[in-house]
């Protein structure tokens, strides 16, 4: 459990199809809410983080908090002030309710769980935060697939948001990302441990999800940073070092994180398009009233600048460029500039 914090709601049902006959939200919490509940902060994780945004690796959490600088005392998200809550995202395998969970017929999920979109993410999300007592957030942050929730929020229930910090994400996917988060599920399913999604937790295709996992890492890291690093050097074992280091960051995920939800969230990303059934991105944008950063990192190749300008544009914001050599990675690593933007939003 390390940190968690469990809500079980009720029947939920997904924009295209299928039930959950319930749904468990793992989520983690910082800081004191006020009387009024007008202090509370949204903070959306990626696609393979989770709900520890904030302190030690330990039991249950393998890892230390990914935006660890970023919350408590006297932080950006200082926890004198505000209350932080981060959610295990719907479809993850961090405590929310996901392919890996069990069914009442005492069996997994595996390939009979239903699709679901961004849109049903956030839905889940308004139920925890109807449960907290919380009616509108003072700011939604998130990058990457987070940035997907946080725009999501602002447009699709714009009373609830007074502040959105939009990070290196794009209104809707583009061929390129489809083109390579497909790749990566494909690597996944010719595992033949995959088992069409009905794998045995015992036993599962570890090596469709490392090279899904090496494949995703290229598109994180810049051509730079990877050329410094690395460039044609090889180890004392023969291998390029490029190689190995990606094949670390393959292990490491394999050790948390779950193939069935890293096909169905991605799949999530491939349909996202914030203007759907609302008239376009344009008129979609047009509903946010937060007040509002977008920002973007100059290396990024997976979310590239443009991606950014088309949000800020439709926001009626200066864009926010982020320097970093380390790609799309620098929303995560880049805490000192990602803090300065929001002690400047939270202001």
């Amino acid at each position: 459990m390390g940190d968690r914090v469990f809500l079980d709601l009720p029947a939920f049902r997904p924009e295209r199809g299928g039930v959950l006959p319930s749904v468990r939200v793992a989520y983690e919490t910082w800081g004191t809410l006020a009387p009024d509940a007008s202090n509370a902060v949204l903070v959306e994780h990626a696609l393979t983080g989770d709900s520890h945004v904030a302190g030690p690796a330990g039991p249950g959490h393998p890892t230390p908090g990914w935006w660890d600088g970023l919350v408590g005392p006297g932080a950006p998200l200082d926890t004198d002030r505000f209350f932080v809550v981060c959610a295990n995202v719907l479809g993850g395998c961090q405590g929310t309710t996901g392919p890996s969970s069990l069914t009442p017929d005492g069996g997994r999920w595996g390939s009979r769980f239903p699709e679901i979109t961004v849109g049903d993410q956030v839905r889940v999300e308004a139920a925890l935060a109807d449960a907290l007592g919380i009616s509108r957030w003072a700011c939604v942050v998130g990058g990457s697939m987070g940035g997907m929730r946080a725009l999501e929020w602002a447009v699709a229930v714009p009373d609830r948001v007074a502040r959105l910090l939009f990070l290196a994400s794009g209104a809707v996917a583009t061929a390129d990302q489809i083109g390579t988060q497909t790749t990566q599920q494909a690597a996944i399913r010719a595992d033949p441990r995959w088992a069409g999604g009905d794998y045995d937790p015992a036993d599962p295709p570890v090596a469709g999800l490392g090279v899904a996992r090496r494949i995703a890492h290229l598109t994180y890291r810049s051509a730079l940073e990877l050329d410094a690093r690395f460039g044609t050097r090889v180890q004392d074992d023969g291998r390029f070092a490029v190689a190995s280091y990606l094949d670390h960051h393959a292990d490491k995920l394999a050790g948390r994180f779950e193939a069935g939800s890293y096909v169905l969230l991605t799949e999530a990303m491939n349909s996202w398009d914030v203007g759907r059934d609302r008239g376009g991105i344009e008129a979609a944008l047009a509903r946010v009233t937060a007040r509002s950063v977008v920002a973007g990192v100059d290396g990024d190749r997976l979310y590239p600048i443009t991606q950014q300008q088309q949000v800020a544009d439709g926001l009626g914001v200066p864009l926010q460029v982020i320097s970093s050599p380390f790609g799309h990675d620098g929303f995560l690593i880049e805490t000192r500039a990602v803090g300065a933007l929001l002690r400047d939003l939270l202001a």
